[in-house]
Formats: C-alpha cells, structure tokens, sequence
C-alpha cells in the first residue's frame, strides 16, 4: 500500500481523519481504466486524482493526460456546445445560526431581532419584495430563480408548521416567533409562491432548509417537498452537500445535517418529481480520499434517482471566513487540484451527464480553461451574487449573453443558451447579434442590461 498523498494548498494534518489517501491501485490502471470507460472504484478516483499516490506532490505530466482523458469523455458524452441559462439569485435573507465554519454568508440572527442595535449588511426580504425583484428580471428575459438562504429562527414551511412551532416547548428547534424580528421572513411556501411567476423556474430549498422547514413535527421530507412543489418549487439545489463525509463535516459544519439525512432529502426530493443537482465544496480540510467519496456517494444517489441534472463543484473561497481566521485553513485549493477536481467529476460521475464549471468561483480565465478539463456548461446571468462575493470572492456578479458567446467562440466551442433543466438547448449563432435569450416567457432575443 502506498501512501504518500499528493501535495496540495491546504493543509490537512490534524484533524486525525479516518479516511485517508492510501490504495493499492497504481495510477497507470486507474488511467487505463478511465480511458476504456470502465465505472471507476474509489481507489481509481484516488490515484487519479492525487495523480499517483506513489510520490509527492501533482505531477503535471500525469495531470495533462488526466485533463486529455477527461475532455475526450465530455466531447463523446455532450458534444461541443457550452450551455448556460438566463438566470437570477434571490437569496431571501441571511439570518443563520448554524455556525459553518467556510461560511460568510450568514449573519447571527439575535442581530435581526427588534431591539437589536447590533450593526450588520445582512437582510430579509419579504415576499413582496422577492416578487418584484423576480417579476422585474422576467420582463428584462429571466427565466430560472435560484434561492439559497440561511436558516432563518422565524421562518416555518407554512402557516401549519407556524402553529406547531408556536405550541411546541422544546428548546431545541432553533425557533423564535417571526414577530420578534424587525422583518417577518414569512413562511417558505409563501416565498417560493411569491417567486413563481408563469415561466419562472423555481429552484430553490437545499436539503439543510428542508430539514429546516420540518423540525419539531413528524413530517418526512417528501412530505415537505411536496408541499413546496405544490406551492411552485420546480428543482432542488444540491448545496449544503460540501463534503459527504461525516468526519469533514465534523470540523466544517458541526451544526448541519449528516451525510446519510442529506442524501435522504435529496431523494425525497427526486420522488416527488423533482429535478436536483449536486455540489461538491472542497480545498479545506478535506484530502483526496474524502472528495473521491463524496463523488461515489452521489453516483450512487443517481443510480437511484436519475434526477441530478448537473454537477457543480465549488472551490472554497477562504478569505473572511471562520476556518481561515481560525488558523484552520491556510488557502483554498490549488489550480492544479481545481482542474483534475473537475476531471476527475467527468470521468468518475458516468451517470450526470453536465458538469459545471463556475466563473464566480474561479475567474474567466481558469473558468474557460475548465471547459477543456471535462466541464461543459458555464453558470448563468446570475444577476445577484452575494455568498461568493461576502467570502471573498473577486469575481463579477452578472454575465451578459455577448460576454458568454464571445468567450465560447473565443475557444471553439458552441454557445448553446439553456433551461434549467437542460431539456431545452438552443445554440447560439456567434455571427448574428444582438444576443439575449429566448427560453423564458418575456425572452425575445433583447439582450438583458438593454
């Protein structure tokens, strides 16, 4: 068995990690492997990804032929085009409790209760508000939703939930009457109806704000999905999933749902008809044995399902969060760790045909060298960025469809605008301008900021 784990940004030692880098498969028959399109074992993942447990450090010669065997399987698997969608993000509010130590995005939520003086950036929208905001990005073309929120104490899946909640004396629920914050967050079935415009897709409640919205009660999770789906939800993130492995979770996000109730809801989820995607956070605490579970775990999730639509993974963003300020950390994942990330996703996840690629996350540059990795699709408008941008993060917020089109030419590939459940792909002719989309309800083809 050989055991030397490949070199990396972030250190890992510490934290005593059961799982760790070490297989008795050698590099060159995982290679192999991959090549002829064989369904990869963990321990192939490894060495993939690691590129060979047999010496130190990532050897760049071994990750170019990775990256080559990865892009070969994307251009058999989903051809040339590189999709994106006509998108906005309205996060509802940022009042959590939950504590993950990656995580910037929250703010306390005593901070938001009456009476508080306690000065912070964070908000709550109203479903008021969330409609405007959505009603107006549909008149501008918009046609997806994405809502991400934290775990707001007052905030119950419906007016039911409410009442239970009110009687309930338990004092472990996380719960406060929304009348004792200045702005009531409302019940989720109230923020995902206000959001669900005619032709706006929904895609919103992670499996943590599942878990939120049916605590306290007896409720299981396809319960709860299915009272969002009736109220407008079409699609369920995959977020909050960070890495699947319980011992990582122990140190990042003590205070989340285990790996085991995540990938319940996720299939809750999936049985009540809807679509989800998955994510990977990694480039913390985690090693390479630990990323390459978190994959298996979501094939297997998709042997069964058949509903993740993507793969997304997200590259942690350090700066401002609890994990670099704690000493924990000293940076995110490399550039070379982030290209066979997204590899190695290709050639492991056989069964999730679109794999992701995250300007927000890494930047044009190295976000259209991703296309070349195994990626094949490239975010969306996303008109509001706030959880990147408050970790850190030093990319744009919104990206414009002649920005898309002139950077997929840019590399010969074909821009192709999509839905968000890529059931619709229309390629995009990168010699007739204006560029705007056409999918949605009010898409005539305008370009959005006109």
């Amino acid at each position: 068995m050989t055991n030397v784990r490949a070199e990396s940004n972030v250190p890992r030692e510490g934290f005593g990690f059961e799982h760790v880098p070490e297989t008795d498969q050698s590099f060159e028959n995982a290679l192999e492997r991959a090549r002829n399109g064989d369904r990869l074992t963990v321990a192939d993942g490894v060495e993939l990804l690691t590129t060979g447990t047999d010496r130190p450090g990532i050897d760049i010669t071994r990750k170019e032929r990775v990256l080559e065997a990865a892009d070969r399987r994307r251009e058999e698997v989903v051809g040339d085009r590189v999709t994106f969608v006509a998108n906005l993000n309205n996060n509802v509010t940022t009042a959590c409790n939950t504590g993950c130590l990656f995580c910037n995005f929250k703010n306390t939520a005593q901070n938001f209760e009456v009476g508080s003086d306690e000065e912070h950036g964070g908000f709550t929208k109203t479903p008021e508000e969330s409609r405007e905001i959505v009603a107006d990005a549909r008149e501008r073309g918009i046609y997806e939703v994405t809502s991400v929120s934290g775990l707001h104490p007052g905030m119950a899946l419906d007016d039911d939930h409410l009442e239970l909640l009110e009687a309930s004396e338990r004092g472990d629920l996380n719960y406060k009457s929304p009348d004792e914050y200045t702005i009531d967050p409302a019940t989720y079935t109230e923020q995902i109806r206000a959001m669900s415009l005619p032709g706006i897709h929904v895609h919103s409640m992670t499996p943590e704000e599942a878990y939120h919205a049916r605590r306290g009660t007896d409720w299981s999770y396809e319960d709860v999905f299915r009272k969002l789906k009736a109220a407008g939800l079409d699609s369920v993130p995959g977020t909050a999933a960070e890495i699947l492995v319980d011992e990582v979770r122990g140190v990042i996000c003590p205070g989340k749902i285990g790996t085991d109730e995540w990938m319940e809801a996720m299939e809750a989820a999936a049985n009540v008809g809807l679509d989800t995607t998955a994510t990977i956070m990694y480039g913390h605490v985690e090693n390479e044995m630990h990323r390459v579970l978190h994959l298996e775990r979501l094939r297997e999730l998709q042997d069964r399902t058949g509903a993740i639509t993507e793969f997304v993974p997200l590259s942690f963003v350090h700066q401002n969060t609890p994990l670099y300020e704690r000493g924990m950390v000293e940076n995110g994942a490399s550039t070379h760790e982030d290209e066979l990330l997204i590899a190695v996703s290709r050639l492991f996840l056989d069964n999730i045909d679109n794999i992701q690629s995250s300007w927000v996350k890494y930047g044009d540059e190295q976000g259209l060298k991703m296309l070349s990795c195994g990626a094949n699709d490239f975010m969306g408008t996303i008109l509001s960025e706030e959880i990147t941008k408050r970790a850190g993060g030093q990319f744009g917020e919104f990206r414009s469809f002649e920005e898309y089109v002139e950077m997929i030419t840019a590399i010969g590939r074909v821009p192709a605008e999509r839905s968000t459940d890529y059931r619709q792909i229309r390629e995009i002719d990168p010699d007739d301008p204006p560029f705007g989309p056409t999918l949605g309800p009010c898409a005539d083809g305008t370009p959005l900021l006109d």
